[in-house]
């Protein structure tokens, strides 16, 4: 049924499909790319956009489109570890909090709050300038910046399933508050956690370029678009391909998770289609 729902909106799935060539080509990298990402040719400096290297060379003679396509699997590596840890223990966080409620919940959302309270971006650079960069850094940095969120998401979903009368019978028939929890509230707040991870997939792939610009993220000679983009902007004026294809590729990435995210959300609730 959501399927059907979500086949009727257009954009979803023309993003859907532009998301599945990235995707795919970021797994798929070593065996679709034309070059290595780091194969230097120093007399092919800057190279014109030609059949031999479709969206030119960069400084080094290295073929964009080839560096492009692995960043992108950098990119999305990060941005999903990034989800898979915060999504898990903000949600752990912001289930009991509200299944248990009492002190336990004043004193994790008041935690949460102070986290809140600091820019999600300037958190994840705070933590990534503590930790060094790298990938698993980088994604570390971004999963604590999104923990606030994912609690927060969760706390308010299970707040309205607890009190359901499927809950209550689990309760009334002796089932532990693990299993209730397991089995009886996450699987019902799939959906809300669904359409907010893919929202936020295109926000941390934006936040990580951004970490890897300003050099606390990726570092280079390891393709990322972000890093990309730092190592070109010296020849903008003189080259431009060198930066704006990886900014488009940013771009479009970002939008096509922002269209699915809604129709997402659309589709789980089709209260909220115009």
């Amino acid at each position: 049924e959501v399927w059907g729902r979500l086949r009727k909106n257009k954009m979803a799935m023309i993003s859907l499909a532009v998301l599945v060539i990235i995707i795919f080509s970021a797994v798929f990298a070593d065996l679709i790319a034309p070059y290595r990402y780091d194969a230097v040719d120093i007399r092919n400096q800057f190279a014109p956009l030609s059949p031999a290297h479709w969206l030119g060379t960069d400084n080094f003679g290295r073929d964009i489109l080839s560096r492009i396509i692995y960043g992108g699997r950098i990119s999305l590596l990060v941005s999903l570890l990034a989800i898979a840890i915060s999504t898990c223990v903000g949600g752990a966080l912001g289930a009991t909090a509200a299944y248990f409620g009492g002190r336990y919940e004043s004193v994790v959302m008041r935690c949460l709050d102070v986290l809140m309270a600091i820019p999600a971006l300037l958190l994840a650079i705070s933590i990534s300038a503590a930790l060094g960069s790298g990938v698993v850094n980088s994604a570390i940095a971004l999963a604590v910046a999104g923990i606030p969120s994912s609690a927060r998401l969760m706390r308010a979903t299970v707040l309205g399933i607890k009190d359901q009368d499927y809950v209550e019978a689990a309760r009334a028939t002796g089932v532990k508050n693990g299993r209730i929890i397991l089995h009886h509230i996450l699987p019902n707040t799939f959906a809300p956690i669904l359409v907010d991870c893919t929202l936020r997939i295109g926000a941390n792939i934006l936040q990580i370029s951004t970490l890897s610009f300003i050099g606390l993220g990726v570092q280079p000679p390891t393709p990322e678009w972000g890093s990309i983009l730092a190592s070109g902007r010296d020849y903008i004026r003189d080259y431009w391909p060198v930066v704006v294809f990886p900014g488009l590729a940013i771009m479009i990435t970002l939008i096509a998770f922002n269209l699915l995210g809604d129709g997402l959300r659309d589709a789980f609730d089709p209260r909220l289609r115009r």
